[in-house]
């Protein structure tokens, strides 16, 4: 019923152990504060008996004085009463003594020091360790009762507690990529509400990643019909009469171009592919310094060819993170395309990282037209701008951050003189 490794056996086992031993300690103390009372109240009654008689001049004592050490029990009478002489100090004292399966607790009461005599008063303590031994018995009886009992609470509460984790596992079960809902984390107990919060994070982030594919699928369709008919259309136009070669020319040249166009847009899908599999790669430590420093060499020889400065501005000397190269790539590559793109001849384009309270921040800056930020600029196959394009790339550079798990923003410059893209990395990414 319960497995080696599963949560509920260990949470039992633990609980039983830990009610055997505290059950076994609670017995032992209680059997002992039992054993101690009623020998304590026993020793208190003899000593009482025997101030009595001491106090009645040893009216009750054996006339024939004895003088052994002590007295030969060949009586079952309850009380033996006599007169002993004893070499110890002269201060009371106990014994206890077993004769013939009997049980006899002996008080020895200080009478005449100068003689060294004793009072003697023996008592049957039989039926007093018969009922020792019967409490005994009824407490290792309770005992296993009880633990019978706590067994059988460990195994329903255990149960119990599972009960928000299969909920949880039963309605994550019922879901697919058509079918997706979050998770009420107002009925779950307090300790689950954390694990509640991360299954709604991960649906969410599984519902944009299905609405983008989506979207993609469906742009993709009409950005590449959309040419095939043009294409089409022209071919149609040009053989419905006989022309000069030239025209003939002229159509397949514009075929060729569209035909480019198609192939960078395929290109881009295929990187959709390809970044998807990056998702996969193993995390690695980087230097993130070195690591923009790195990439700014390239990113100037861009810019250089294109007529535009380009400048950058990080610290501090080190900052170690780990994380995957090829998506944090994607991500800086493209917001400095796009920066370089936009960016007007001999003008500037900075990356500009520095550490922060909450993470590190790197935020790449053009001196372009800026962007209007009531659009969705990260949907794919949305253009803005007179730039040519697929309209694909911040739609792969959001993809990289969202498997990432680190936050990316376009914003215009408050000086309205071009666009700032942001890249924050949590503090939880530093190593």
């Amino acid at each position: 019923m319960l497995s080696k490794k599963s949560i509920r056996h260990s949470f039992v086992l633990q609980l039983v152990l830990a009610s055997i031993i505290l059950i076994v300690i609670f017995s032992i103390i209680l059997y002992s504060y039992i054993k101690i009372s009623i020998y304590k109240d026993l020793t208190n009654s003899l000593q009482k008996e025997a101030a009595l008689v001491a106090v009645e001049k040893s009216s009750d004592l054996n006339k024939e004085k004895s003088y052994s050490f002590s007295p030969t029990l060949e009586t079952r009478e309850d009380l033996v009463k006599t007169l002993v002489r004893l070499n110890t100090k002269f201060k009371i004292s106990y014994k206890l003594t077993k004769l013939h399966n009997i049980h006899y607790l002996t008080i020895y009461y200080p009478y005449n020091k100068k003689e060294s005599l004793f009072i003697s008063i023996t008592r049957n303590i039989s039926d007093t360790d018969k009922l020792l031994d019967e409490i005994f018995t009824n407490i290792i009886t309770i005992n296993f009762i009880t633990l019978f009992l706590i067994l059988f609470y460990a195994l329903f509460l255990s149960r119990m507690l599972l009960l928000p984790i299969k909920s949880l596992t039963m309605k994550l079960a019922n879901m697919n990529e058509s079918f997706l809902q979050t998770v009420d984390t107002k009925i779950l107990p307090k300790e689950f509400i954390p694990l509640g919060k991360s299954i709604n994070g991960l649906v969410k982030r599984i519902k944009s990643f299905s609405q983008y594919q989506k979207e993609l699928f469906i742009g993709a369709s009409h950005e590449l019909k959309t040419p095939l008919a043009v294409m089409k259309t022209k071919n149609e136009v040009t053989l419905l009469k006989p022309r000069d070669s030239q025209k003939y020319i002229n159509t397949l040249k514009e075929n060729i171009i569209t035909i480019d166009e198609m192939n960078k847009m395929i290109s881009n899908i295929l990187e959709i592919g390809r970044q998807e599999s990056a998702q996969f790669e193993e995390p690695v430590e980087i230097d993130l310094i070195k690591f923009l420093k790195e990439r700014a060499n390239n990113f100037k020889i861009l810019a250089r060819q294109q007529e535009k400065k380009f400048e950058i501005d990080v610290s501090p000397q080190q900052y170690i993170i780990k994380t995957q190269p090829t998506l944090l790539i994607h991500i800086l590559q493209n917001f400095v395309q796009n920066a370089v793109k936009f960016t007007p001849a001999g003008k500037t384009i900075y990356i500009v990282a520095k550490n922060t309270k909450n993470g590190y921040l790197i935020k790449i800056i053009d001196e372009g037209k800026g962007i209007d930020e009531s659009k969705d600029l990260f949907a794919p196959f949305k253009r803005y701008g007179d730039k040519p394009g697929s309209g694909l790339g911040l739609f792969l550079a959001k993809s990289a951050a969202n498997a990432l798990n680190i936050k990316i923003t376009l914003k215009n410059r408050q000086d309205s003189s071009g666009t700032i893209a942001s890249i924050f990395l949590p503090a939880s990414k530093k190593i």
